[in-house]
């Protein structure tokens, strides 16, 4: 059997260099090899230096779009997303405290959002810089969330239907003719979603130029397949191209099985970059070991490079027996 692809998302913390070489060693005894780590760029160094005699690549896990408690954009409130009822994402948070969204409409958030990248980008040894929340505030949350918070999203909600940065506004109008918000036409409806896709398109498409001038390559988690991330998150990762997609595979938040998965990859496959690997994002702590053999054996199947795993808080050491098995 050839050795498949295996990715794990974490969060740094402070801890002694031991207790990071333990981590490391067991990842290496799971054949875990790609780490998506949230990090600041100087603990990314850090991590780098510690693995440089492991069979490990660190990877910059960075929250693009989504920017809680930033000091810096803090200061420009007109860097943020703004929803239908013209609430911008600072001040009205949706669903959660830490939902504060930046808008890819701002220049200067835009400008913002590519020096971070930029910064991931110049560290000597980095795997890739890794995109994390590159897209808009959840127009739909999956069902199963839905319960959690007590909603019934049945129809786009106006103060979590985001994308109406004045900027953003102005240059449809001024393309079609007419401002978002006044739109009743079912087929300009269509191209103002399609245009708020595109901008973060644009947006992706910046942040790869950056990554290659760097000779960094450039990763990230999207939502399962483009036309449920068109719907649910206004995420049209169809012509991204990057070397490494993750599409987050979560089934239970979808009220999925094992089969929701495979129909998943079968679904986002065909948007891999010919040259790039797809990873299939699993949920560790929705998946007992078994589950875990069948749903990345359903992922091959169907055409995926390899898994990435949420997260390694739930990885066990059953998990690890299981993916062993695969190397």
């Amino acid at each position: 059997m050839n050795k498949i692809n295996l990715g794990i998302w974490f969060d740094f913390k402070i801890q002694p260099d031991n207790e990071w070489e333990i981590l490391f060693d067991r990842f290496i005894e799971a054949g875990i090899k790609e780490c998506f780590v949230n990090a600041t760029v100087e603990q990314l160094e850090y991590l780098i230096s510690l693995t440089k005699n492991y069979d490990i690549n660190i990877h910059g896990w960075v929250w693009t779009l989504n920017r809680p408690y930033d000091k810096k954009a803090i200061k420009n409130l007109n860097w943020y997303s703004v929803n239908r009822n013209g609430q911008n994402c600072y001040e009205f948070r949706p669903y959660v405290d830490y939902y504060q969204w930046l808008s890819p409409f701002s220049e200067g958030a835009r400008d913002y959002i590519k020096n971070n990248i930029l910064q991931i980008t110049k560290i000597d040894g980095i795997a890739s810089v890794h995109l994390d929340y590159v897209r808009y505030c959840d127009v739909f949350l999956p069902e199963n969330l839905q319960k959690y918070y007590k909603i019934n999203q049945t129809h786009v909600f106006p103060e979590f239907d985001f994308g109406y940065h004045p900027n953003g506004r102005r240059a449809f109008k001024k393309e079609y003719g007419v401002d978002p918000l006044e739109i009743q036409d079912g087929i300009i409806i269509k191209k103002w979603k399609q245009f708020r896709c595109d901008a973060v398109t644009h947006l992706v498409s910046e942040l790869k130029l950056i990554a290659k001038n760097n000779n960094t390559q450039i990763s990230a988690a999207v939502f399962p397949y483009p036309e449920m991330s068109k719907e649910m998150v206004l995420q049209d990762w169809s012509t991204w191209n990057l070397d490494i997609i993750c599409p987050m595979n979560y089934h239970h938040f979808y009220n999925g099985n094992i089969d929701w998965i495979a129909d998943s990859v079968n679904k986002g496959i065909k948007n891999k970059d010919l040259h790039g690997k797809y990873l299939s994002g699993l949920f560790l702590g929705a998946l007992n070991p078994s589950e875990l053999k069948q749903a990345i054996n359903k992922s091959l199947e169907k055409g995926a490079d390899g898994v990435s795993l949420f997260s390694n808080n739930q990885l066990t050491e059953e998990h690890i027996k299981v993916l062993r098995s695969f190397n």
